[in-house]
């Protein structure tokens, strides 16, 4: 399907919307005024490919902390506010690139005005945030007593609407749920009442494992219908391990180029090395910044009957035997070797691409 239509918004260095490249975003799970922690945490979430980062911002030593923040960190910087009008003048004084607020608890019309004449003042864009489990009563009630992708995207329209009445439009939708149904459906909705562009993720989607498989449904069919400007896989867990997986989702649907793709066997009984241990090895090795300027596939297979094949297939691949393994380039075997030394010797042909 054409991917939706939405107007630009620049978010520090990167913008979102228009023609651009869906971004990828994550949340630090830091105290944000722990400067050092925090800042050290983006660094590995930079490193791992995030390019947009949000950080809460629950009382004011986090707003405080800002600017110190930013000194040490190379993507645009968002602030995750909530109840207290205050806190987001402070975050926006303090040279926040973004704000993401609910409009509805900000504390009334008078105090959302004084928060969007900053934010204007300084070209900050507004992140208008709805999810499932804050939606108003009387959208609930409206809609049959229970949340409803109808309700959600009423909400986030009517709050983009007051900040729209305002005279402030560099505005970025979100409507989230831990539904997958619901997401979709919610999103399939709103495409064709706004162009602004959209924030996309299911909320609370739990650990890595489930979480992982929740994301991977609900992003995968949204962003397939052409939905979204910048993502974030929501998970409980390392924060770097939703940009791996942004990551993966973006590139599977063909929507972000470059970096290794890695294919390999899901193992059975003939397998005779350690395939588990060897394909994670080859994947973390792959995916370290130091080959993110390749692109290319690889292939990591444990025997005989499909391994070669596959391995013809990709530009580099091992392809195990009883102890030990082959190296082979594009179809051609150019070594044996034992497979304790399978890793090291497949990294020298790596190597040889950069």
């Amino acid at each position: 399907m054409e991917r939706m239509k939405t107007r630009e918004v620049r978010i520090g260095n990167v913008t979102i919307g228009g023609n651009h490249p869906v971004a990828i975003q994550s949340m630090c799970n830091t105290r944000t005024s722990d400067v050092e922690a925090t800042a050290e945490q983006i660094r590995r979430l930079t490193e791992a490919g995030c390019e947009i980062v949000r950080v809460a911002i629950p009382d004011m030593a986090a707003a405080e902390a800002i600017p110190a923040i930013r000194e040490r960190i190379a993507i645009p910087l968002v602030g995750d506010i909530h109840f207290d009008y205050r806190l987001a003048l402070a975050a926006i004084e303090r040279g926040i690139d973004k704000i993401r607020i609910n409009p509805g608890n900000i504390g009334g019309a008078d105090r959302l005005e004084k928060v969007v004449s900053a934010a204007a003042a300084r070209n900050i864009p507004i992140r208008v945030g709805v999810n499932s489990g804050s939606l108003e009563k009387e959208l609930i009630e409206k809609y049959g007593g229970h949340v409803t992708a109808e309700g959600l995207v009423e909400s986030a329209l009517d709050k983009a609407r007051m900040i729209g009445d305002m005279g402030y439009h560099n505005i970025v939708i979100s409507i989230k749920s831990s539904d997958v149904v619901m997401c979709v459906r919610a999103h399939e909705l709103i495409r064709e009442q706004t162009d602004y562009p959209l924030h996309v993720g299911i909320t609370e989607a739990g650990t890595v494992w489930a979480g992982n498989i929740k994301s991977s449904v609900g992003l995968g069919i949204i962003l397939h219908e052409g939905i979204g400007d910048t993502i974030r896989v929501s998970l409980t867990g390392d924060p770097v391990e939703e940009v791996r997986t942004a990551k993966q989702i973006l590139k599977t649907l063909g929507l972000r180029k470059g970096g290794i793709e890695v294919v390999s066997c899901p193992t059975c009984g003939r397998t005779s090395i350690d395939l588990i241990a060897l394909a994670d090895q080859v994947t973390a090795l792959c995916q370290s910044k130091k080959y993110e300027g390749l692109t290319m596939k690889v292939a990591c297979m444990g025997c005989v009957v499909n391994g070669p094949g596959e391995a013809r297939e990709a530009e580099l691949g091992i392809c195990g035997g009883k102890g030990e393994g082959l190296i082979i380039r594009r179809g051609e075997v150019l070594r044996k070797v034992p497979e304790d030394r399978l890793l090291e010797e497949f990294q020298k042909e790596l190597d040889r691409y950069l």
